[in-house]
């Protein structure tokens, strides 16, 4: 049980030990998603330690983003982070389906506006360029997860007309690049950076002024290397995590 008497023999500190326990019963579902874990003066009375004991227990847990602590409220334990591997290349609906999470998307602008320097350059095309963009919030079961900027390289609209803002609601924007331009994205590079989120994006994902969020800037190519689309897409971080692996396969 969570709530044994600690050994009082462990060479481990005591906050570490009860971080250790906390994890654990997490993980078991004996505390779920939405749940409080006990409060500071709770673990102080089950396991005789001090009030800088246990905040160090759940500052921890809090630093490996499994609770939230709000004032009023607790610590409230959060849901799984979603891993993506760095270097697959998925779309995002096709990822949360792997992960048994029901992707959903909200288009929050489709149409056409002037290339940025950034935009220009990664598809190769004069600034100002008139590119079609598109503006969406998407989501893993209902929950925001991420705001993606996508600029499409004005190839693809030679002979079809851009996706509306009804059609990326529905579904995947690379499988109706699939399905309507017959373009598969076989590659990316990416770029990944940290920041903090202003008012009317912490809004949008529905995390406090000032959280941090993961940026990918990303230019994806299609098969033989032209580049197809560039996108901005600003993850939450105490919902997403992108994952590395290097040296040979374990």
């Amino acid at each position: 049980m969570w709530n044994d008497p600690l050994p009082k023999s462990s060479p481990l500190p005591l906050w570490f030990q009860i971080a250790e326990r906390l994890r654990d019963a997490i993980a078991q579902g004996v505390f779920p998603p939405g749940d409080v874990v006990p409060s500071e003066a709770k673990l102080n009375e089950i396991f005789g330690i001090s009030r800088a004991t246990s905040r160090a227990a759940l500052d921890r847990l809090e630093q490996e983003g499994l609770i939230n602590r709000r004032s009023g409220k607790g610590s409230v334990v959060l849901s799984p982070k979603v891993s993506q591997p760095a270097a697959e290349m998925f779309g995002f609906s096709d990822d949360m389906r792997r992960r048994g999470l029901q992707p959903s998307h909200e288009t929050l602008f489709a149409g056409r506006v002037r290339a940025t320097a950034e935009a220009a350059e990664a598809l190769g095309t004069p600034v100002n360029t008139p590119l079609f963009q598109s503006r969406r919030l998407l989501k893993a079961d209902g929950v925001p997860i991420c705001i993606a900027v996508s600029w499409l390289s004005p190839d693809l609209f030679r002979s079809v007309a851009p996706p509306t803002a009804a059609e990326l609601s529905e579904g995947s924007l690379y499988a109706w690049l699939g399905r309507k331009c017959d373009v598969t994205l076989t590659g990316a590079r990416e770029f990944i950076e940290a920041a903090i989120v202003g008012d009317e994006m912490a809004g949008e994902l529905q995390i406090a002024k000032g959280s941090a969020v993961l940026i990918v800037r990303r230019r994806s190519h299609a098969r033989g290397g032209a580049p197809m689309e560039y996108a901005v897409l600003h993850f939450r971080a105490d919902r997403y995590r992108l994952q590395l692996e290097t040296g040979e396969p374990a």
